[in-house]
């Protein structure tokens, strides 16, 4: 298991009877957990019952934010970079702490690559794995199709002190950027992706992972350069082994390009009890 153990500003205080307890720089809130299914280590511990803010499931789907004292939004800080923390639906807040030790993964390859390095993120959401590249010396081409995350990953990159940096902030269907990228002859040293589980495309498109991300790695590996660097996929589906994504790495980046390809589980360290709560998962190829 990959552990974001070098946070400062948040800590996994708790978890268990599936929820989590966490501390994000001051700010203390409870939300759902599908893995927290074991017994909470601090089930006294007064921050369970009065959380600055608590994300209650709906019965029938979703669910809404119960806001006790938490700001409309805040900041943390992860080394030097800076992120806007906001409560979102789907008991989303704009940041996913366990994608710091990918982060620091990531910029320890572009750091080492001694040369200019284009990274490609799709799905990237607000912007972390862009700011980290992009303060580690990377050029960076961010795409999403949420307009308003776009937005939120600018706003982290200007608080980060970043906005003058080389990164594209592009509003598109990820696969019809990857498509439209290759036919102009567009080329990238490292990609990263987080693809969702499920979701609709702009024209009603369904997506589901199991079907489309054979296709989307190999699309988005035909983009990489003659002397690339790292590929990473990111999966928070529950029913797919990050081995899934690590054999198509295989197949279209290690076998062309020699390297080494791993798989694991991304996991957040938990206070209470000393146990790693499981977060996702990841499938990293690097040429080195």
């Amino acid at each position: 298991m990959w552990i974001s153990d070098n946070w400062k500003e948040y800590e996994l205080f708790d978890c268990g009877g599936g929820e989590r307890l966490e501390c994000w720089n001051g700010v203390w809130l409870v939300r759902p957990d599908p893995q927290a299914i074991w017994e909470r280590s601090a089930p006294d511990h007064p921050r369970w019952a009065s959380p600055d803010g608590r994300y209650l499931r709906s019965k029938s789907g979703g669910g809404e934010w119960q806001r006790f004292s938490m700001p409309e939004r805040w900041t943390l800080s992860y080394g030097s970079l800076r992120f806007h923390i906001r409560p979102m639906n789907f008991k989303h807040t704009g940041l996913f702490p366990e994608q710091a030790v990918n982060w620091d993964w990531a910029g320890e390859q572009i750091r080492s690559a001694g040369r200019p390095v284009r990274v490609l993120n799709l799905f990237a959401y607000t912007g972390g794995a862009t700011i980290s590249a992009a303060a580690h010396g990377a050029g960076v081409c961010h795409v999403d199709a949420a307009r308003g995350m776009v937005a939120l990953g600018r706003e982290n990159a200007a608080l980060s002190g970043l906005a003058d940096r080389p990164i594209r902030w592009i509003v598109d269907d990820c696969m019809k950027f990857i498509e439209r990228e290759a036919r102009r002859g567009s080329r990238y040293d490292a990609i990263i992706m987080d693809p969702p589980s499920y979701g609709r495309g702009p024209s009603g498109e369904v997506w589901h992972i199991e079907d489309a991300l054979e296709g989307l790695v190999m699309s988005a590996c035909a983009l990489l350069s003659d002397d690339p660097l790292f590929v990473l996929v990111n999966s928070y589906s529950t029913g797919l082994s990050p081995w899934s994504a690590g054999y198509i790495l295989q197949s279209c980046a290690e076998r062309r390009y020699g390297g080494v390809t791993e798989c694991g589980e991304l996991g957040i360290p938990v206070t209470a009890s000393g146990l790693c709560l499981p977060a996702g998962n990841a499938a990293r190829w690097s040429r080195r």
